[in-house]
C-alpha cells in the first residue's frame, strides 16, 4: 500500500514498491496528463514534481516515496492554465503536436523553480527534454517569457 499526496489530495494506492510513479499516476489515478515517452527517463515526457523539484517518473519508483512529499502533475500545476509557464506557451504557440509539452512545461517550471532568471546556459544544463517536432527554439524564447511573467 502506497500513501501519495498528488496536487494536494492524499490518497492510498495498493501497488508494488517498484512500479514506477508514471503507471500509478495514469492507470491507477486516471491523471493521464503524464505521458509515458521512452520509459528509460531519456525523454522527460513523463515529468511530474516531487516537492517542486522535476523528476522522470517512468522510473521513478512508488516505494521511494514516503507518502509526505507533494507530487504535482501537470492537471496541478494551475486550476486555469494560469501558471506563468503554460501563459508564455500559449502565448508563443510552442507546441505543435503537444504529446511532449506537459513533461515539457513540469520541466520548465522546475527550472524556475530553482533558477528564477535562467540564462541560457542554465535551460541548456537543465531543460533535456526531447521534442520531436523541434520546437526546442520555441521552447528557449518561452521559458526566458515565463521567467519574467513570474
Amino acid at each position: 500500500m502506497a500513501k501519495l499526496k498528488v496536487n494536494g489530495e492524499r490518497v492510498e494506492i495498493e501497488v508494488d514498491d517498484d512500479t514506477p510513479l508514471l503507471w500509478v499516476l495514469r492507470e491507477q489515478m486516471g491523471l493521464t496528463g503524464t505521458k509515458y515517452g521512452c520509459g528509460i527517463a531519456q525523454c522527460g515526457t513523463c515529468t511530474v514534481h516531487v516537492d517542486g523539484m522535476a523528476v522522470r517518473s517512468c522510473t521513478y519508483p512508488v516505494g521511494a516515496l514516503t507518502g509526505e512529499e507533494e507530487i504535482t502533475t501537470i492537471e496541478g500545476l494551475s486550476e486555469d492554465a494560469g501558471h506563468p509557464v503554460q501563459e508564455a506557451w500559449a502565448e508563443l504557440d510552442i507546441p505543435q503536436c503537444g504529446y511532449c509539452q506537459p513533461g515539457m512545461i513540469m520541466a520548465v517550471a522546475g527550472l524556475l523553480n530553482t533558477t528564477p532568471e535562467p540564462s541560457d546556459a542554465d535551460i541548456d544544463a537543465q531543460i533535456t527534454n526531447i521534442c520531436r517536432c523541434g520546437t526546442l527554439a520555441r521552447v528557449r524564447k518561452g521559458i526566458h517569457l515565463a521567467a519574467k511573467k513570474a
